[in-house]
Formats: C-alpha cells, sequence, structure tokens
C-alpha cells in the first residue's frame, strides 16, 4: 500500500474513531452505570450502536425497528424504515465502512499482525454464508417481534436478545461492570452472548468484517441501496487496465471492475486509492446515469 493509500485509510480510522465518540458522548454513563434516557435518544444514528450503551446519545436503527415493530401500540417503524431508507438512498453501505463504531471495532482486530497463512480471505461457502444476513433480518428483526409476543400483544427484540454482539459489547457489559444488582441477576443468557462476542472477536482477527460480511442486519438493508444509491462508485473504462489491483485490495471480496457497486461493497475506498490508473471514483447517480447515456 502506497502512501497516498496510507494516509487515506488513516483518515477513515480517524472518522470512525471521531464519529463514535461523538455518538458515544454521554461520558457520565460510564461513571453512573446509567444510560442517556434524554429526547436525543429517540433519534437514530445511521450505524450499528447498541441503545444501552452508557455513552450512545441516540438509538440503534435495528433495536428501534423491533421496539416499534414489536410494540402493541405499533406494527411498523415508519419513521425507523424511512430513516434506514433515507440513509440508504444517499449512501449505501457507506455508513458500514465510515460510521459504524462494530466496523471500526472489526477493523482494528483485523490488523493484529498473525502469519499470512493465518488470515483468511475467503474459504468454501463463504459467498452462500453472505446470505445469511438477510435471514437474521427477516426472522430475527422482523418475524420473531411482530408474531411472538406475550400477554399484551407485545413483541420481543429477538435480535438484541439473542444474538447481538454489539450490544453486548457496548451495553452489557459495561452495565453489568458498573451495577451490582445487575451482576447479581445475569444468567445463561448474558453467558451465551458473551460467547458469541467472544467468537466474533477472535473470527474477526482471522476474517475481516465477519459480523458485517454474515450476521448485521443493518448491513443487508443497506446493501439493496448499493446499486442505486447517490453516493457510489463509478469504473472509467477508458482509463482501467485490468490489472486487478483494486479486487485485490478488497477485503470484502468485491471486483469493482465487475460490479462496482456490490452489496457488499462497503465504501471504504481501498480499491480507489489503490488503482494505478485512478479509473474508481465517487460520483452521484445523476453523473453516472449521464456519462453512460453519452456512450
Amino acid at each position: 500500500m502506497d502512501k497516498q493509500a496510507k494516509k487515506s485509510e488513516r483518515f477513515r480510522h480517524f472518522f470512525q474513531v471521531l464519529w463514535a465518540v461523538i455518538t458515544n458522548s454521554y461520558l457520565i454513563g460510564f461513571v453512573r452505570g446509567k444510560i442517556y434516557q434524554g429526547k436525543i435518544k429517540n433519534i437514530c444514528v445511521p450505524g450499528m450502536n447498541c441503545y444501552s450503551c452508557p455513552g450512545a446519545v441516540a438509538a440503534c436503527p435495528i433495536g428501534a425497528l423491533q421496539a416499534t415493530i414489536g410494540s402493541y401500540e405499533y406494527k411498523f417503524a415508519f419513521y425507523v424504515a424511512g430513516f434506514m431508507i433515507l440513509v440508504g438512498t444517499f449512501m449505501g453501505r457507506f455508513v458500514c465502512g465510515w460510521l459504524c463504531p462494530f466496523g471500526l471495532i472489526q477493523d482494528l482486530l483485523n490488523k493484529i499482525p498473525l502469519p499470512s497463512k493465518l488470515k483468511i480471505r475467503t474459504f468454501k461457502g463463504d459467498r452462500q454464508l453472505r446470505w445469511l444476513k438477510y435471514g437474521i433480518l427477516l426472522v430475527f428483526v422482523i418475524l420473531l417481534p411482530l408474531y411472538i409476543t406475550d400477554m399484551i400483544g407485545q413483541g420481543y427484540p429477538w435480535f438484541c436478545k439473542l444474538i447481538c454482539p454489539v450490544g453486548t459489547l457496548e451495553g452489557g457489559i459495561p452495565l453489568v461492570l458498573l451495577n451490582d444488582a445487575m451482576r447479581a441477576t445475569v444468567g445463561w443468557l448474558y453467558a451465551w452472548k458473551n460467547v458469541i462476542l467472544i467468537v466474533t472477536i477472535l473470527v474477526s482477527i482471522l476474517i475481516y468484517r465477519p459480523f458485517c460480511k454474515y450476521i448485521c442486519p443493518l448491513g443487508a438493508i443497506y446493501s439493496l441501496f448499493n446499486p442505486v444509491s447517490i453516493l457510489r462508485y463509478r469504473v472509467d473504462s477508458e482509463k482501467c487496465v485490468n490489472c486487478g489491483a483494486c479486487a485485490k485490495a478488497c477485503k470484502m471480496g468485491c471486483d469493482p471492475v465487475k460490479n462496482a457497486n456490490s452489496l457488499e461493497c462497503i465504501r471504504c475506498g481501498k480499491c480507489k486509492n489503490i488503482c494505478p490508473t485512478h479509473a474508481i471514483e465517487y460520483c452521484a447517480i445523476s453523473k453516472s446515469l449521464r456519462k453512460k447515456n453519452k456512450t
């Protein structure tokens, strides 16, 4: 990776850290062991950031979606769905690459040095396994909260309750450590969630962003907007020399020459920065369509 590419990567990580600090700026929560419950908490952040994190000043869109779908008062989260559609329409999975705190954690974990033979770029069944996140979105985020309810018709946030390692890391562990009463009530579910978190951390060292690739329902939603989002990639065929550098640089397994706006692309910019002829560029969809029409 050349100096410019390294500089761009450092800037992306700086932006990720800055955004994580801004969206988790309720620092007194880490002292008191209580979550912020002010009016801002009614607003969603674009990425996965647990509502129950002591520092979180806003809500996670997946948590909010489950809460409103599972509510006996509402059966569809028009605000939350509208928010995710708006974000997806503008940015697609740019959110995953730049605005998700858990994405940053996975990025840093994968930088832990290991012998190259232990780093897994792909494996048999990798592509098929990536469809799992869509199944998790459908079953755990939508169907279970909608149809499995208690006596008063209230559903549960099943993804947050049974799967989400983000909630365990950002909310569960800090709150349990800071509250004696919570420590006395932890049981098998807390242990199970910690097992999932530990496995996710260990696998993240070996595989780049396994949570984003195979599990994250928010990434599944935003991925659907990648081909049509306003912020997107374009490959200039006149400049491209088909050297393969972009595909080799992409840790998400995308080939920009074949599909510049793959469902798996997180807009991290590695392909753009490594391209020797600067054939890959950000462009608005309108600009892309105009150039396509001219050809």
